[in-house]
């Protein structure tokens, strides 16, 4: 409160009467510094074709771009330190997780439908799987001060998604690749 105070310029008294309680400010600090972290992660998304091209991006600017809000993932900070103490905020951090999973199923769920992605894949759990590497390098990265879990966990990603999750388009043979190549052996064939 007192951070807050310096800030605002306002008494105890005046910051209180914009908000009922500490809990309703700090959800209300929660979901300010959420918008500003998911508005980074969503950055440019628009201009990505493929699905798991955008998936890649998403995950670019999860590892390349920070958000304004100095501290780390607002997401992860508030799961940990809010867990049953204050069950607004927590959630509140519940909801942002909600938020982010519902973007990246949708993303992979518009790849299943466009056969971009296996049509096996399980959305969800693609989504959350996305989710707990990223947040479980920002983790490490932040404990050992250096990016490499973070840049570990977009490369291991990346793979995993060309590899297991894109959808392989069958091969075709060279007289299918090439229409010329068809018709010359069509062509051969009738002079016989």
């Amino acid at each position: 409160m007192a951070d807050l105070m310096e800030a605002t310029g306002l008494e105890k008294g005046g910051i209180y009467r914009h908000f009922p309680s500490k809990e309703a400010v700090a959800a209300e600090a929660f979901d300010y510094a959420w918008e500003e972290a998911f508005q980074e992660r969503v950055r440019d998304l628009d201009s990505i074709p493929g699905s798991i091209d955008r998936l890649k991006h998403l995950i670019a600017n999860f590892v390349d771009h920070r958000s304004s809000i100095p501290g780390g993932c607002p997401l992860l900070n508030t799961a940990v330190e809010s867990d049953d103490g204050n069950p607004v905020l927590r959630e509140r951090a519940r909801q942002a997780l909600g938020k982010w999973q519902d973007l990246l199923t949708s993303v992979i769920n518009e790849g299943i439908q466009r056969r971009e992605i296996k049509s096996g894949v399980d959305a969800k759990s693609l989504a959350m799987l996305v989710i707990a590497t990223l947040e479980g390098a920002l983790m490490i990265s932040r404990l050992e001060r250096n990016r490499d879990a973070l840049l570990a966990a977009r490369a291991h990603l990346d793979r995993y998604l060309d590899k297991e999750v894109g959808a392989r388009r069958p091969r075709t043979s060279a007289s299918q690749a090439n229409p010329n190549e068809m018709l010359k052996a069509d062509d051969g064939r009738s002079r016989k």
